[in-house]
């Protein structure tokens, strides 16, 4: 081996065993599973703005709940979410909110089995940490965590209290994504080899409540979610678009990340939002905006397929998460403006696009053909009714949900990583692999 060779493997070496360092030597690989089913189950809530009043309304329409406690430090948030549990005929729940901490008071509490988590990113793993050492089975909303570390303190607290934790993705269950799922695992497209995803939203309205304000005094999202695109070059959103292709392609159940490599484009869009809202000489047009205004990562597997996810979210576009499938025998694009599908030696003609409705009404998903009825109008096109059902479900039944930890913390390492790879060059980072080598005899899951 020469001298550069041996540099080289040592770096990739090094890169591919940070994680591992990262992460205590824990025995137990896996979370452990609960004993009895339980027929009514106490949910709490942290984080009561209009994300947390949506999975409350919908815990709060299902059979078998009861809701404890919330916590929430804005007071306007309060009274909003306890009109939300009197229209659906449940008693006032009590509220915690002394403080940034006032949750942790909350979780001493005998009578909370689950925990939902709808607060500013920053928060995302010490809640859910907290909640899993409170005993409590947790829901964390997109994305579960900031950094590497973070991904690592999920996987281990459920690891040593055997407590759940479950990444709130609801594009997981959005209709047309669940049926191409459906066709993946039926084998419709052959052997899938790529794929693509990705947000892509015009969020410059929502960094700035009101107009042209953020942080402190601001309102809604602008609060918190604005300094990212001030403090960090990195695909900070990745989830929703890599969570559905991740479970078409049995990420952490047979297949797993291998690495990635990222690249940002030049940040402009926000700047150019601010002059023509505010003018050249508005104070916010001077700021050093450092996240990228396009943000493309791809990512292998280790079964070989490549993924390209996009993050691109302050350039004027129309709604998209960019969903492509390739495999040997055919494509899909599925997406707002977008739907269409190609299978060789089924589709009518040679080399052409069909329309992708006829399709997903064939591979309909079991879980749409029985509760879409139910599902409609609970928001995003009825994807949350899904979502807020399966953490219920799981609480009920002691067990798993589909979407576990070793997934919050693969789908949510995008962010750190990509920061990482954009920060020197668009060099490979490597994941680590939260399963500790489970993920070579873990089975596909079911949504049911």
């Amino acid at each position: 081996m020469t001298a550069t060779n041996r540099r080289a493997f040592l770096k990739t070496a090094t890169a591919a065993g940070a994680g591992i360092i990262l992460a205590p030597q824990i025995s137990k690989a896996g979370v452990s599973k609960q004993k009895q089913n339980k027929s009514e189950v106490n949910i709490a809530f942290i984080g009561c703005g209009g994300r947390g009043r949506g999975h409350r309304k919908r815990a709060a329409m299902t059979e078998g709940v009861k809701i404890t406690a919330f916590c929430d430090i804005d007071p306007e948030a309060i009274p909003k979410a306890q009109k939300v549990l009197k229209d659906q005929g449940h008693p006032e729940a009590e509220v915690y909110s002394d403080g940034e901490y006032a949750f942790k008071e909350m979780l001493k509490r005998d009578d909370i089995d689950g925990v939902i988590i709808a607060t500013p990113w920053l928060w995302h793993t010490k809640m859910a940490v907290a909640a899993m050492k409170a005993g409590k089975y947790a829901a964390v909303e997109v994305s579960a965590a900031n950094t590497m570390e973070e991904c690592w303190d999920l996987v281990n607290t459920s690891e040593e209290t055997g407590m759940p934790c479950m990444i709130l993705e609801n594009v997981n269950y959005r209709r047309d994504v669940m049926a191409v799922m459906n066709m993946v695992k039926q084998g419709i497209f052959g052997e899938v080899v790529h794929a693509r995803c990705g947000y892509q939203h015009n969020l410059l309205g929502v960094l700035f409540q009101p107009k042209l304000k953020f942080g402190e005094g601001a309102t809604g999202e602008a609060r918190w979610r604005t300094q990212h695109s001030l403090k960090q070059n990195a695909d900070v959103y990745p989830t929703h678009g890599l969570g559905p292709i991740a479970k078409m392609l049995d990420i952490n159940r047979g297949n797993r990340f291998l690495y990635l490599t990222s690249t940002a484009s030049k940040a402009v869009g926000i700047k150019d939002y601010i002059v023509e809202q505010g003018g050249e000489d508005h104070p916010y047009a001077k700021l050093p905006w450092k996240l990228g205004d396009v943000i493309t990562s791809t990512i292998k597997t280790t079964n070989g397929e490549t993924i390209i996810v996009t993050h691109d979210c302050y350039l004027p576009r129309p709604y998209s998460l960019g969903f492509r499938v390739d495999g040997t025998d055919g494509t899909t694009n599925f997406d707002m403006g977008t739907k269409r599908i190609y299978v060789e030696g089924v589709s009518k003609k040679y080399d052409q696009w069909e329309d992708f409705q006829k399709w997903q009404d064939k591979y309909d998903h079991p879980l749409w053909k029985k509760y879409g009825e139910q599902a409609e109008g609970s928001g995003h096109g009825g994807m949350d009714f899904f979502v807020t059902r399966e953490f219920i479900n799981a609480v009920k039944e002691q067990r798993q949900p589909v979407i576990d930890v070793y997934d919050a913390a693969a789908w949510s390492a995008v962010t750190p990583l990509s920061e990482a790879s954009i920060a020197q060059g668009s060099a490979p980072q490597y994941f680590p692999d939260f399963t500790r080598g489970n993920w070579m005899k873990r089975k596909p899951i079911k949504f049911e």
